[in-house]
């Protein structure tokens, strides 16, 4: 099979770095054309450390270039709002898009402007884009010229929670509580003054209060897929490491079923999805440089359940999701490129 040539716009954030990475071990997708913004012009190897060789090299393009005849597949790791262009652009030239951005993950405008307060330059797009939670879109993933890579928080989250709406046990009465904890590199690689070293070493934090935007995903697709109305009370918080993800969620309902039986079924052949044994609990440690997600339960009383559930936000929070389904869009394996295992200690 032949090397399909790919674009990655916004190649220099932490998201486009780990594309590239990933893309370069791939064994059908090649790196042809790297994208930036405020970079444009310099060497990918002067604003990237961890590139070499070939990328190092080549010549950052700016996010807006005409885009190379040969490209089949373009990566658009842009910030949302700006994103949005360049995917309407790729498009036009008949390329195969995974936008990385928020800018196609809702269903309506309205949605996405009550989340992000903007009006979206592309709204006729969102009927045509694909929510890309890659165990839940495999029949629409093989046909899509779009897909919408799922927020890191919402990936995390709506892992453990379709399957046990799905099944009716969950209480939905009332809002369900979730606790999220990122590392550093789920802010971005922009500069900013809350996450210089003194600002972020020795200390958590809470942030996005009242309402943060992936509230309004998780409970959009909580619904697409489960077709159950769910409410969440989502506070996400900030540790000083560079990666990993862990999702807290609390939990009330029927405890007829086994909530853990109900993943296994949902869950027993995914290859980046790993249950643990009941009372078992998963660290982002465990998780750090796969493309998994770690789910663990433990039962507090017959009404009352804790998961919690793990992923590396860069990889099955980003990257690793993407490329899992540009794998499904051209026909390929999707665990091709992808790693099970973790970088462990």
């Amino acid at each position: 099979m032949k090397n399909i040539p790919v674009a990655i716009l916004g190649a220099t954030g932490y998201t486009g770095a780990e594309l590239i990475r990933l893309i370069e071990a791939h064994p059908h997708f090649e790196v042809a054309h790297l994208g930036a913004h405020s970079q444009a012009g310099k060497l990918a190897g002067e604003v990237l450390p961890g590139v070499s060789g070939r990328i190092a090299a080549m010549t950052l393009a700016a996010a807006d270039a005409t885009l190379p005849l040969n490209v089949e597949l373009v990566f658009t790791a842009l910030p949302h709002g700006a994103a949005a262009g360049s995917v309407f652009s790729a498009l036009e030239a008949g390329k195969k898009v995974v936008d990385l951005s928020a800018d196609f993950r809702h269903k309506t405008h309205a949605v996405y402007r009550a989340a992000y307060q903007a009006d979206h330059p592309h709204p006729e797009l969102f009927d045509e884009a694909v929510y890309g939670l890659t165990e839940h879109a495999r029949d629409q993933l093989a046909s899509a010229r779009l897909v919408a890579n799922p927020g890191c928080y919402p990936t995390s989250v709506l892992l453990p929670l379709i399957p046990l709406l799905k099944a009716g046990v969950i209480d939905t009465s009332s809002s369900i509580i979730i606790d999220s904890k990122s590392g550093a590199s789920g802010a971005g690689r922009s500069a900013k003054t809350d996450l210089l070293y003194c600002e972020l070493n020795e200390s958590v934090k809470a942030y996005g209060l009242p309402r943060h935007r992936h509230a309004w995903e998780m409970e959009e697709w909580a619904l697409g897929f489960a077709g159950s109305e769910t409410k969440v009370r989502f506070v996400p918080h900030i540790l000083p490491m560079n990666r990993g993800m862990l999702s807290t969620l609390h939990l009330s309902g029927n405890s007829s079923e086994s909530w853990l039986d109900i993943l296994q079924q949902a869950y027993g052949d995914e290859p980046f999805i790993k249950l643990l044994p009941q009372g078992t609990l998963p660290s982002t440690a465990g998780i750090s440089g796969s493309n998994r997600c770690d789910i663990g339960i433990s039962l507090l009383s017959e009404t009352e359940v804790v998961i919690v559930s793990c992923i590396d936000n860069l990889l099955k929070g980003a990257a690793g999701q993407a490329i899992q389904n540009a794998n499904l869009m051209f026909g390929l394996d999707e665990t091709e490129g992808l790693a099970t295992h973790a970088l462990w200690p």
